[in-house]
C-alpha cells in the first residue's frame, strides 16, 4: 500500500513540476513548489489509507464479535 501512495505522490509530482513550468517560475521555485505539493498529497493519501483501514479492520471485528454472541446464544 505504501508504494502505491509513493507512486501516486511522484506521479503528482511529475505533474506540479509540468503545470508550474507553464508558469514561467524560476527552477528552485518550481522544484521547492513541487516537492510541497509532493509532501501534503502523499501525507493526506497516508492518513486517508490508515483511517480506511481501520474503519474496515473495526467493521470487521464488529461482525466477527456479533457473529460468535449469536453462535454462544444458542
Amino acid at each position: 500500500m505504501n508504494k502505491i501512495i509513493l507512486q501516486f505522490g511522484l506521479l503528482v509530482f511529475a505533474l506540479s513540476i509540468i503545470f508550474f513550468s507553464w508558469l514561467g517560475l524560476s527552477i528552485t521555485s518550481l522544484l521547492f513548489k513541487s516537492f510541497v505539493v509532493f509532501v501534503a498529497t502523499t501525507v493526506m493519501l497516508s492518513i486517508v489509507t490508515m483511517v480506511f483501514i481501520k474503519a474496515i479492520n473495526k467493521t470487521s471485528f464488529d461482525k466477527k464479535s456479533e457473529k460468535s454472541n449469536n453462535i454462544n446464544r444458542k
